[in-house]
């Protein structure tokens, strides 16, 4: 085969129709089944997915089927690769190895965790330094090839690419100061070259290497360095003697900057994806010896794609003159849900619109078939379905719902009046009056473990199988335990576990206008942790309050203060399907609002701390240094929208966590929260520092108990990460909480973790 496959996709969601990848994981590491059966099943999967693909439209033996499967994250699989192991995981082989990696066990902790660029995916920060021992450790992508050719498919197996994979890297324990983990590239290229031999021997003719960090600004190094690093690694794997042809794909973002290098390096494919920047201008690169893979489906949305305006984009892409003009997915389609086949929604006309504006990773397979063919045969070829393209998005631009005046003009009427509270020294004066807590005040970040039996009620009530009174009365009784609890660890300020909450976004999804949840749309988050992202298609109002009710019922069984809780409007967005007809800084606003009316309800109710959680506000920002201004205003200006409606003497917390804040300090301030909590274990308060270097002088709660983990941290792990915390915060401002909520631990590792933070905290106040 001399030119890439016409039509392709970058990558399918692995997790499984039914999530079976899920399931099959989490009775492993219940113990219920042994390593050969996990196996097993996720070789089942992959073959059922393969399967699939072909039954969509992609060729079963010219390498347009990837292979992206992972047993928990593709970044952790390169670490397998290379054999870098921490020295700390010592003596621990195969798939025990591989979890204790991703999880941790109770002798280690495991790699630090944080966002795969601007997803809501994360990743396995791998740890490099100048010992980090890198050599050819695991033959899994090749296995996996031999695999599916005995099943009848040609597969592409896709890989993260080496520049991407150091770029993320982080210097481990033992690394001089100043050490850049891309000085071992020469190291891991050599692997690489040795996989590209083993694959070629294995009868692989082409391999993916995925780089979206030459698309990035929020790296340490620019993109032009990045570049210089990807044009001589890859002349170096060209260059490899009996290998795959290389495809290197630029996902998530504009790799127009990237593509000079990697057209002179010698591999025979490019991907650049259409529609997330600029096209070159014809005859400023040659091209002509390479083939050009066109990102032209946007695999992070889940909207169908404007067929008419895609094909003039792939027009003006013939005239690049490259080799060949392949079409495929911006990005891999693991962002995105399986099918819109497996969704019905309860409201006849919202079921028929929606089904019609969707396009799911299924969906979109079709869609890039579809356009390969009209690059191969003339768009003429497609006129039909471009036509019904058309249709769909006019009818949608007018259907109920999408526009509401009354709101546009609410959002249009804001001022800055709206978006400033009392200067902080005032406000904390006040609430420290009206709250009176100890130094080192301890809570959590709000939710606690979701049982079995709360679940089943929850699925019952959604069911009418249960009725509302009966429902009520059992997550009453759940809230009262939970509240019980709390006070009889000694926690300062209690929550009530938001048993209630089937999803901090898709709960509030449900009961705003404009919001529609899927049943069975999930996405893989990280592991076997998946979420339901709600589907954002209107315009946004609150009908009627959401949470009052539910935080007043614990307030009145307690005198300790019961924090209000809610999800703020950039969390809201990034974790739900955007509509894409809108502004994301009118939406935010909108939901903005929506939320402030809820604030005030909570502090009508007598709730003196009301915490608005914003996880995702450095996953949003923009990988485009240039829309960075632009972003974090608007992401501040929705939070204050939401906030400063109330009192000097309500106390207003946010929660971040999983990502890299540095760039995002300033912005953190300009939230103006009375409380920030964010996670800082597992970085064992690396962003410390920055907080105390930017002058960050507002209440700040850095996490002391990693709960993406299942071990138990010890008191002492904990006061050390608090005698940490009190060496760059003043006690006066300092809180003591998890990195975040409790929702997917077990009872039993929460009550001997929070025991002991509860302890570490006593030995803390005792020394200040």
């Amino acid at each position: 085969m001399t030119t890439f496959p016409a039509a392709t996709i970058l990558g399918y969601p692995r997790i499984g129709r039914n999530r079976e990848l899920k399931k099959a994981l989490e009775a492993h590491w219940a113990g219920r089944t042994s390593a050969e059966e996990l196996l097993k099943a996720e070789a089942e999967l992959r073959q059922a997915n393969l399967a699939r693909l072909v039954e969509l439209g992609l060729r079963a033996q010219d390498a347009s089927l990837p292979e992206n499967s992972s047993l928990y994250d593709q970044v952790l699989d390169v670490t397998s690769l290379l054999g870098a192991v921490p020295a700390r995981f010592e003596g621990r082989r195969g798939l025990e190895l591989h979890f204790a990696l991703a999880r941790g066990d109770q002798g280690s902790a495991p790699e630090e965790m944080t966002k795969w660029f601007d997803t809501n995916y994360h990743y396995l920060v791998p740890e490099i330094g100048p010992n980090t021992p890198i050599s050819y450790a695991d033959d899994r992508y090749v296995e996996r090839f031999l695999e599916a050719k005995n099943w009848g498919y040609l597969t592409r197996p896709v890989i993260v690419g080496p520049v991407t994979y150091l770029a993320l890297a982080k210097a481990d324990e033992q690394a001089p100061e100043g050490y850049d983990p891309l000085e071992r590239l020469p190291e891991v290229q050599a692997v690489y070259a040795t996989l590209l031999s083993r694959l070629e021997e294995a009868g692989a003719t082409w391999v993916q290497f995925d780089e979206p960090a030459l698309v990035s600004d929020n790296l340490s190094r620019t993109r032009l360095e990045l570049a210089e690093f990807a044009k001589s690694a890859y002349t170096e794997l060209a260059g490899t003697s009996n290998r795959p042809r290389i495809l290197v794909t630029t996902p998530y973002g504009n790799g127009l900057s990237a593509l000079p290098a990697l057209a002179s390096c010698g591999v025979e494919a490019i991907h650049l994806a259409l529609g997330l920047g600029a096209l070159p201008e014809p005859g400023t690169l040659d091209l002509g010896g390479v083939d050009l893979v066109v990102g032209a489906i946007d695999a992070r949305s889940i909207w169908r794609a404007d067929l008419a305006q895609t094909a003039a984009l792939l027009e003006k892409a013939k005239l690049l003159g490259a080799r060949s003009l392949c079409v495929a997915t911006t990005n891999s389609l693991q962002h995105v849900p399986h099918d819109t086949a497996l969704e019905t929604w309860d409201d006849p006309e919202l079921d028929a619109n929606l089904h019609a504006w969707l396009a799911f990773a299924d969906q979109k397979v079709g869609e890039v078939v579809t356009l390969a063919k009209g690059i191969n045969e003339g768009f003429d070829a497609i006129a039909p379905q471009i036509e019904e393209s058309t249709r769909i998005l006019r009818e949608r631009a007018t259907a109920p719902g999408v526009v509401r005046p009354e709101i546009r003009e609410r959002v249009g009427a804001l001022g800055e009046s709206e978006r400033a509270r009392a200067p902080y020294g005032e406000r904390a004066a006040a609430q420290d009056a009206r709250l009176a807590l100890p130094a080192l005040p301890t809570t959590t970040i709000g939710s606690f473990p979701q049982t079995t039996d709360i679940r089943k009620a929850r699925a019952a009530h959604a069911k009418g199988t249960l009725s509302d009174a009966d429902y009520r009365a059992r997550i009453e009784r759940e809230i009262a335990e939970v509240v019980a609890l709390q006070e009889k660890l000694g926690l300062d300020v209690l929550v009530h576990g938001e048993a209630e909450r089937n999803d901090m976004v898709q709960y509030f999804a449900e009961l705003l206008d404009g919001f529609a949840a899927t049943r069975n749309g999930w996405v893989q988050s990280y592991g076997s942790r998946c979420t339901r992202p709600s589907i954002l298609w209107g315009d946004v109002a609150r009908p009627k309050a959401m949470t009052v009710d539910w935080a007043a019922f614990a307030q009145s069984l307690t005198d300790k203060p019961v924090k209000g809780m809610l999800t703020g409007p950039v969390t809201i967005i990034a974790w739900s399907f955007p509509r894409n007809d809108l502004g994301l800084a009118e939406v935010a606003d909108q939901i903005g609002l929506a939320l402030r009316d809820e604030v005030e309800d909570l502090e009508a109710a007598g709730i003196a701390i009301i915490q608005v959680d914003e996880p995702a506000l450095r996953e949003l920002l923009p990988l485009d240094a240039e829309d960075h201004a632009d972003y974090l205003r608007w992401s501040v200006d929705s939070f204050r929208v939401a906030t400063a409606g109330v009192r000097p003497n309500t106390q207003i917390h946010t929660h971040l966590c999983y990502s890299e804040f540095g760039q995002i300090i300033d912005a953190i301030a300009a939230l103006d929260a009375d409380v920030t909590s964010i996670e800082a274990a597992r970085s064992r308060m690396e962003v410390l520092p920055e907080l105390a270097e930017a002058g960050f002088d507002h209440g700040i709660g850095p996490g002391v108990w990693d709960i993406h983990s299942p071990r138990i941290p010890s008191v002492e792990e904990i006061r050390s990460l608090i005698d940490a915390a009190l060496g760059a915060i003043p006690a006066k401002r300092l809180w003591i909480n998890p990195d975040c909520g409790l929702k997917t631990r077990g009872y039993e590792e929460t009550l001997a973790s929070l025991s002991h933070l509860v302890e570490a905290t006593k030995e803390a106040r005792e020394a200040l």
